[in-house]
């Protein structure tokens, strides 16, 4: 017998034993219920939970994202869970090196009081603390669903939608692409320039670079006055208020410095919602990420073959960023789909 097969055996004989003791102290403790018949099923609860342990969450032996295993140093070097991806009124306060950082991405020569704009910001959004409810309980399927032209012809599109959340960003296009990147979409990450409408069952998560990014977030979901960044940009933009998040700068500065070291100017969209993802979910799927089969790097809804050209820009570092996220696959932390 495989030594494999033998192991699993082994442990399918032990639970069986396990159950069988504790069904027959149950049956005791019934005739006895304040007696030795009690103390000994609450041991053999402790004893079955110490020798089947529950991983940190609920998908199963060996697929929780965040379990980290003895060969897993690079990941739990990097991995903390003491950062959160999305924003809320208590956890707005930034550093001064954060804010200096943040600041700095696309500079403003005279920035808006950073506090009066957070709290006109959470009595326009809803001001929660989100997605941290990891635990033994929970196993959330994610899916991050990138814009390349890898995705033409992959048919991952039933994949995608069977995920919890479905995690798209920029002007990403769904309509008659539906075979290849799905329908479904439960998360939006963009930026000012970025923006697009949005049904009411999606939402909006706003990656902000400056404060005018928060200022037009306010303004776009009420007054409409914003219409200009650097770029013209939507003055009113189509979401459910009640769905509105912002991404954190504190986890921005988190991103670029513990899992890119540095690399490029700042993180791109596409990094920014993986490790979202990373951080919210307990699976990964990834699907339109890097270059096609012909090593093109373009947009799936385009002909266009020099689309990606912001790899050659300066302000990220694809290939940086796409080597971390085949290491992160090679350690089988996400699963990358290529396309076709």
């Amino acid at each position: 017998m495989p030594f494999p097969k033998l192991r699993k055996f082994q442990a399918l004989t032990l639970l069986l034993c396990v159950l069988t003791f504790t069904m027959v102290l149950f049956n005791y403790t019934l005739r006895d219920p304040s007696g030795s018949g009690y103390l000994f099923l609450k041991y053999a609860v402790r004893l079955s939970d110490s020798l089947f342990p529950r991983g940190p969450c609920g998908c199963g032996a060996g697929r929780c994202l965040a379990e980290v295993t003895e060969d897993d140093s690079w990941f739990a070097e990097r991995f903390n869970q003491s950062f959160h991806p999305v924003m809320s009124r208590k956890g707005s306060l930034l550093s001064d090196d954060t804010y200096r950082w943040w600041q700095w991405l696309q500079a403003e020569r005279q920035p808006a009081n950073y506090s009066e704009v957070i709290d006109r910001l959470f009595q326009v959004i809803p001001d929660k603390e989100l997605y941290l409810d990891s635990g033994p309980e929970r196993c959330r399927t994610c899916a991050v669903v990138g814009n390349s032209g890898n995705l033409k012809g992959s048919h991952y599109g039933a994949l995608i939608d069977a995920s919890d959340f479905i995690i798209r960003m920029n002007q990403a296009r769904t309509e008659g692409f539906e075979k290849d990147v799905g329908y479904r979409t439960t998360h939006h990450i963009m930026y000012p320039e970025s923006a697009v409408d949005l049904d009411n069952g999606t939402s909006l998560v706003l990656v902000p670079f400056k404060t005018l990014d928060l200022q037009w977030l306010i303004s776009a979901l009420t007054t409409g006055n914003i219409q200009y960044t650097y770029l013209p940009v939507m003055a009113h933009i189509k979401a459910s208020r009640e769905k509105v998040m912002v991404y954190s700068p504190s986890f921005f500065k988190y991103v670029y410095d513990t899992w890119l070291d540095g690399h490029g100017r700042y993180p791109s969209t596409g990094f920014l919602a993986l490790l979202f993802a990373i951080h919210t979910c307990d699976e990964v799927n990834v699907f339109g990420f890097g270059a096609d089969q012909y090593g093109n790097w373009h947009h799936y809804w385009e002909n266009n073959l020099e689309g990606g050209a912001f790899r050659q820009t300066g302000v990220h570092d694809g290939d940086y960023e796409y080597n971390v996220t085949q290491l992160l696959a090679d350690k089988h932390k996400i699963k990358l789909f290529k396309g076709s």
